[in-house]
């Protein structure tokens, strides 16, 4: 049947870097966590989310159910070699990577692809449609796609 948005709704653990600023998308998921009693931890707010959200530093703080961090693409060295170091200590949580720019089928050349489980990459296009290219991956490599549009 191929894969879905609520695949990732329905996760209890893994890796989702969200591209192309899909701020909608993401409130929605976050909100139905959170909703479900989920503890979430979030390094800033990029968009409002309705429940209990804590702020904070995911790197120092343990015990949460999901983790929201922002621009993980934009990290440079040490910053960028603690981020993965951290992702892949925390395959039992779920975290989301939540980055502002588009990141579609060019991941390849992102070494972060190795500690992500899926990509959701979303982009407005000016003919009025909304497209949501969702991917999942395994040991960086892409394993099963889909596509979804919504025109306006």
């Amino acid at each position: 049947m191929g894969l879905r948005l609520t695949d990732i709704l329905y996760l209890k653990s893994g890796r989702i870097l969200m591209t192309g600023n899909p701020r909608r998308i993401a409130r929605i998921i976050l909100n139905e966590w959170a909703r479900e009693g989920w503890r979430i931890l979030a390094e800033g707010l990029p968009f409002q989310i309705e429940g209990d959200v804590f702020i904070g530093d995911p790197f120092e703080n343990e015990n949460f159910d999901v983790y929201l961090i922002l621009n993980p693409l934009a990290r440079t060295g040490n910053e960028r070699e603690r981020l993965h170091s951290w992702l892949d200590s925390h395959r039992d949580r779920l975290v989301v990577l939540y980055e502002h720019k588009y990141v579609g089928d060019s991941i390849t050349r992102y070494p972060l692809r190795n500690f992500i489980d899926y990509l959701l990459a979303y982009r407005r296009e000016t003919v009025g449609a909304e497209i949501v290219n969702l991917y999942r991956l395994e040991n960086g490599r892409v394993v099963e796609s889909s596509k979804l549009v919504r025109r306006r």
